[in-house]
Formats: C-alpha cells, sequence, structure tokens
C-alpha cells in the first residue's frame, strides 16, 4: 500500500461543505495534490488551481530563508498576491458556476 493509495483512502472531509454545503477556499486542495502525486498536472489544475504556484512559493520562501535572495521578500509578496488572487477567484467561480 502506498502513500498515494493511503492519502486517497485517509481524505479529510471538509466540514464548510458539510455544514453549509457550499465549497470552501481550501476545497480540492486534498485531491488536486493526490493528483499531483500521481503526475496528473491537468488534473491537479483542475482540482484546485492554486496549488502549484503555492509549492513554488513555499519552496521559494525557503530557498530566501536559506539563501537570503535579495529580491525574494518581494517576490514572495508578489506571489502571495496572485496566490490568493487565484483563490478567490477559483472560489467565486465554483459559487457562480
Amino acid at each position: 500500500m502506498g502513500l498515494v493509495t493511503w492519502l486517497e483512502n485517509n481524505m479529510m472531509a471538509c466540514p464548510y461543505k458539510k455544514y453549509w454545503n457550499m465549497d470552501c477556499l481550501g476545497c480540492g486542495m486534498q485531491r488536486s495534490f493526490i493528483a499531483l502525486l500521481k503526475g496528473d498536472f491537468v488534473g491537479s489544475f483542475y482540482y484546485y488551481p492554486a496549488l502549484m504556484p503555492m509549492i513554488i512559493m513555499f519552496f521559494l520562501l525557503v530557498a530566501h530563508l536559506i539563501f537570503r535572495f535579495k529580491n525574494g521578500a518581494v517576490w514572495l509578496k508578489y506571489l502571495f498576491i496572485f496566490n490568493i488572487s487565484i483563490v478567490v477567484i477559483n472560489f467565486i467561480l465554483k459559487l457562480v458556476l
């Protein structure tokens, strides 16, 4: 039994969706991560478009903390704004569609 199979069998339920019957800002992230682990980049983007930019942002954060890039904080700020924009737009689209 591999990691991906274990993750698929033990996904957490979204309490927001359970009680209010609508997606939250993070709905789809688990499925997106599992699809990414399987190598399905298109499926991962479909489930949660902000996951890959978030991963890039976290890798840049760790690299900036280690290497102290000259403009690392500025790049992190722009990536954060970009990620939040994707999350909010995705949430609004899920509500409307």
